[in-house]
């Protein structure tokens, strides 16, 4: 059982590691320190969830309904290229408006709206909790319930660091320049994703 939790664990984390839509956005609300526990909260449950889904079985329901993996690339290409552009639009009006102050936050909602959508809607994540992880599990049955738990930990270990570390890089961004080059990194990285998934 500990072997499989372990190899759980090392593989969930080598699967996230990689710079994502839902990587980008904890990295930013980290920074901003704008509702970083509920966001690695929203993060690690859904992926806990889809790892679930993985190990007991996500091939069935695709063969039960092809429609739901390409619905999928659709809806998340569109959104990424929105998201995107809000993040070209953000740097476009300088970093001064970026920066964190005394003023309200976003609204937990939208800003947990936002992470949702980043996260459900991107086929990557389906692609590595469920499929990928998913049939790794098979190689450790009976123990594949551990080997999900492993998954999970390292999800949750992986956006509890990212989001709540992201605050030691607080002094480069006390410059305003340095939020603008972010949002560009961000949108960058939001409209390469897209392209991938367009291409298939």
């Amino acid at each position: 059982m500990f072997s499989a939790l372990g190899h759980g664990f090392v593989t969930s984390l080598s699967l996230i590691l990689a710079i994502g839509a839902q990587n980008a956005f904890v990295l930013r609300q980290g920074i901003r320190r704008e509702h970083v526990a509920a966001v690695v909260a929203l993060c690690g449950l859904s992926d806990a969830i889809l790892i679930g889904f993985g190990v007991t079985g996500f091939g069935a329901v695709t063969q039960v309904l092809p429609w739901i993996v390409p619905a999928m690339r659709w809806f998340g290409v569109a959104f990424l290229i929105y998201y995107g552009a809000l993040r070209f639009r953000a740097a476009r009006r300088g970093g001064e408006a970026l920066m964190p102050s005394a003023d309200a936050p976003a609204p937990l909602g939208k800003v947990l709206a936002t992470c949702a959508l980043l996260t459900w809607a991107n086929p990557h994540v389906y692609l590595d909790t469920m499929v990928l992880l998913g049939s790794i599990s098979t190689h450790y049955a009976p123990q594949e319930a551990a080997f999900g738990v492993g998954a999970a930990a390292a999800s949750f270990s992986f956006f509890a660091a990212l989001g709540f570390g992201a605050r030691l890089l607080a002094p480069i961004f006390a410059a305003p320049r340095a939020w603008v080059v972010l949002e560009v990194v961000v949108g960058l990285t939001m409209w390469a994703i897209a392209a991938t998934l367009l291409l298939g």
